[in-house]
């Protein structure tokens, strides 16, 4: 099984897990943040990546959509994240 992986091409954050490529305009992300709740917080939200019981979660919330990716290398994601959303 492969893992979430993240890069910034242009001005978009583009999240890739198994067959799914997801784009996001980086001008629209509004907070990047971890969630200790099972399943996430918002219903509608899009999630990435397998739920299982220790699996972390991050949570990148838009102006239009939030995301929740399920990842157990949550450590080095939300240092990847980060970088890309400081640059």
């Amino acid at each position: 099984m492969f893992g979430i992986k993240t890069e910034k091409i242009n001005d978009n954050l583009v999240i890739k897990w198994q067959l799914s490529k997801i784009e996001i305009p980086i001008s629209e992300i509004v907070n990047i943040s971890h969630d200790d709740t099972y399943g996430g917080e918002q219903k509608d939200a899009i999630r990435i990546g397998t739920p299982y019981g220790t699996t972390d979660r991050i949570i990148i919330k838009t102006n239009s959509q939030t995301y929740i990716l399920f990842t157990t290398n949550v450590i080095s994601l939300d240092k990847k994240l980060n970088s890309i959303m400081n640059k």
